[in-house]
């Protein structure tokens, strides 16, 4: 049950009638003073409030992001401001939102009248008249944020174990027609401490006696500020706004990065805002966000509909460096669970005693969990007595030996039938999905494999669960299939299914790893981003090529929400140059591999039969493993790009936190054959040390090093040739 913070208000307009006994607190101008503290180094200082400014206005602020609201005579968003650079972003009145039922487009409040659409002053809005067939605001309450997902960490090793905190301002909006009576629509926004983040997310309830359908639902509609002025130009050719950077929990596109994968956000031209630059009015300007395929979804009686989420993060600077900061911070807080990131080993095998021994020698090296692989003999939709007592037996050994246990797990890229296949609408037939033939998870097949994977999971204790597919929104012009009703609610009803067992997992501590940019609804790991059959290439050839995985997978994702790849065995072809077994004939390059993975914070898939195979290569492994455990929470900070390899000189990563005492570790590598000796500006802002650093390398005595007014520390490196180095900065 949500506890409410605040009274449901329907008196119009606002607080007219009791305000003094009003809960909101007033707004203060000084509320709006720009801080010197950067949120980024400190966000305590950063409390969300949600406040009054005379009867009619509604403000949510945390220091770091104001969003002013005026309620009468319709609800309207007059300001989106950035408190920390004072930029301005909305230039114009819209209304909140837009859903088109039956066939008919309705605006959730705004209100009408601006002539001037280039900016908004706050004089002008007294005489905006309301839209008499739009939905129309009548109160509003406050909540505390609910978490994306009910998180349960377990015993995880993760950087960050609490939900995030704030405030939730939720608006009521009815509608005066007959038709509409019974359908009420709410408005969330979620506003967090210490982030300049607010979500927004839109409910429709259904309380007639008659379904409804959704064809569309737009939660968030902006009149945005132009980022360039052009006279000519094409709206996709032209720069977007980069002070508002907007995700959705409703991305997909196999591409492992967010930009790529994003569904819902649509800029717009604005062909009433007369006074723009553009000759033609093709400035993109205007923000709308709705996936392009969905909802197409039939309403019940009783029944109520969530919109995806926007969350909005206002940018304060074009460095990509800050900006990667800042979305990757934005991850840490409202998915926390994204910051667990277990020590793993890929194990490929086809009986149980191999499975046992891996198990004991992730114990003996101190990896933390086992993962059986492609390949392996696992098959997690058997559901029969005896392949459940297997796993459950072996999952005991391993909790026995203190290893977490999971396993790989095939839904796309398969036929299963005619019956289940996804039917593709432009021929009436399977094939034509993202992989040519896919099941449809609104299938009896794929409903029964969602209610397999919760047995075997429920029943066995496995701990990990590794999905390869669904993969990219597979549309399905079934229309027997009892998940979804046809074509138009296809791809949105495939979608929640699969969003529900992330979440069902997820709740009971199974860690995730999937494929695709589902970890708003509980995923937690995703492929860092790389060629399957360069793992072919000699073993020299993949570390460089690793590294710039690693340096490029890492500037809007955390290092933990990433895996790498390590075969240990042949892979996609390649001769002996390419495999490190025996592993104790490439000692030296199996310990580097397995360094520029841990000396980044990222988890890599090192698959293969075993970890070790000689006294010497455990000792290896055990050597890395305890290193890596010792720095984990300066290794698992947030990373500072510092070169990125391309074989002629080093390359490397700064890791920093300025909450711990270790506030850096600096990671530098050396790809050529001679030893490398510079003198090297190390930047040293996010750990938060002003005038001086003490830098050592290795466990090595520390050196008191004076910074510059850029907060940078000269420092004489010396990396061994085709080795590496690390530096400990405090």
């Amino acid at each position: 049950m949500k506890k409410i913070l605040n009274i449901f208000l329907l008196a119009l307009p606002f607080f007219s009638h009791a305000q003094n006994s009003s809960p909101l607190p007033d707004w203060q101008p000084g509320f709006e003073r720009q801080t010197t503290t950067d949120w980024l180094l400190d966000p305590s200082a950063f409390k969300t409030g949600i406040y009054r400014s005379g009867d009619n206005q509604i403000i949510l602020s945390n220091g770091l992001v104001k969003r002013s609201f005026i309620i009468s005579p319709n609800l309207v968003c007059t300001e989106i401001k950035n408190l920390a650079t004072g930029q301005q972003l909305l230039r114009a009145v819209m209304p909140e939102a837009e859903i088109i039922i039956d066939g008919n487009a309705y605006n959730v409040g705004g209100l009408y009248g601006q002539k001037e659409k280039a900016y908004l002053l706050p004089e002008w809005i007294r005489d905006f008249k309301k839209g008499d067939n739009d939905f129309q605001y009548s109160g509003f309450e406050i909540t505390k944020p609910e978490p994306l997902v009910n998180w349960a960490p377990g015993n995880w090793w993760a950087y960050n174990k609490k939900q995030p905190e704030g405030k939730v301002i939720s608006f009521s909006f009815t509608h005066n027609s007959l038709a509409l009576k019974n359908v009420f629509v709410k408005v969330h926004y979620a506003i967090y401490n210490g982030l300049p983040l607010i979500t927004k997310w839109i409910t429709i309830e259904n309380k007639g006696m008659k379904p409804i359908k959704l064809d569309r639902v737009k939660n968030e509609m902006l009149a945005i500020v132009e980022e360039e002025s052009a006279v000519v130009g094409a709206a996709d050719k032209m720069k977007k706004q980069q002070g508002i950077y907007i995700e959705t929990n409703y991305a997909f596109n196999n591409a492992m990065r967010y930009d790529l994968s994003d569904q819902t956000l649509h800029w717009k031209i604005d062909s009433s805002y007369t006074s723009q630059v553009n000759y033609n009015y093709t400035t993109p300007c205007i923000i709308e966000v709705y996936p392009e395929k969905a909802p197409g979804i039939k309403l019940m009686p009783g029944e109520i509909f969530s919109s995806v989420r926007s969350f909005e993060l206002l940018m304060d600077s074009y460095d990509r460096e800050r900006r990667g900061l800042a979305v990757r911070r934005m991850y840490s807080t409202i998915a926390p669970w994204t910051t667990a990131n277990p020590i793993f080993m890929h194990l490929v095998n086809k009986t149980d005693d191999e499975v046992r021994t891996a198990i004991d020698q992730c114990a003996a090296t101190g990896y933390e969990s086992l993962i059986l692989s492609f390949g392996s003999h696992l098959n997690m939709e058997d559901s029969s007595e005896a392949n459940i007592a297997k796993w459950k037996s072996l999952a005991g050994y391993a909790h026995l030996k203190g290893i977490k246990i999971g396993g790989y797990s095939l839904f796309s890229s398969r036929s299963i039938s005619d019956e289940d296949d996804v039917i593709n609408p432009a021929t009436g037939k399977p094939g034509g999905a993202f992989f040519g033939n896919a099941p449809c998870f609104g299938s009896r097949w794929g409903l029964a494999y969602r209610d397999k994977i919760k047995w075997f999971f429920s029943q066995t204790g496995f701990d990990i669960w590794e999905n390869d597919g669904p993969y990219p929104g597979d549309l399905c012009a079934s229309t027997t299939h009892p998940g979804h009703k046809g074509l138009d609610d296809s791809q949105w009803r495939q979608m929640e299914i699969q969003k529900d067992l992330y979440r069902w997992l997820n709740e009971r501590s199974v860690y995730i790893n999937a494929p695709d940019w589902y970890f708003l609804d509980g995923t937690h790991k995703i492929a860092i981003g790389y060629r399957e059959v360069n793992f072919s290439l000699p073993r020299e050839n993949q570390m460089i090529l690793n590294r710039q995985n690693i340096f490029d997978g890492t500037w809007e994702k955390t290092a933990s929400m990433s895996w790498g790849f390590v075969p240990l065995t042949r892979y996609q072809g390649g001769g002996p140059e390419a495999v490190l077994e025996p592993l104790n004939e490439h000692l030296k390059d199996y310990e580097q591999l397995m360094m520029q993975y841990y000396g980044a914070g990222v988890q890599a898939c090192y698959r293969g039969p075993r970890l070790f195979d000689t006294e010497e290569t455990k000792q290896t492994v055990q050597k890395v493993i305890q290193w890596y455990k010792k720095y984990r929470d300066i290794l698992n900070s947030d990373i500072i790009h510092l070169r990125r390899a391309d074989g002629r000189d080093w390359d490397g990563l700064l890791h920093v936190n300025p909450n711990l005492n270790t506030k850096g570790l600096l990671m530098l590598y050396n790809p050529t054959k001679e030893k490398i000796e510079r003198t090297i500006r190390i930047p040293l802002y996010y750990t938060g040390l002003k005038n001086s650093a003490l830098i050592s390398e290795k466990e090595g005595a520390g050196k008191k090093y004076l910074l510059n007014n850029l907060q940078e520390a000269e420092l004489k490196v010396s990396i061994p040739a085709e080795g590496f180095s690390w530096w400990k900065i405090l």
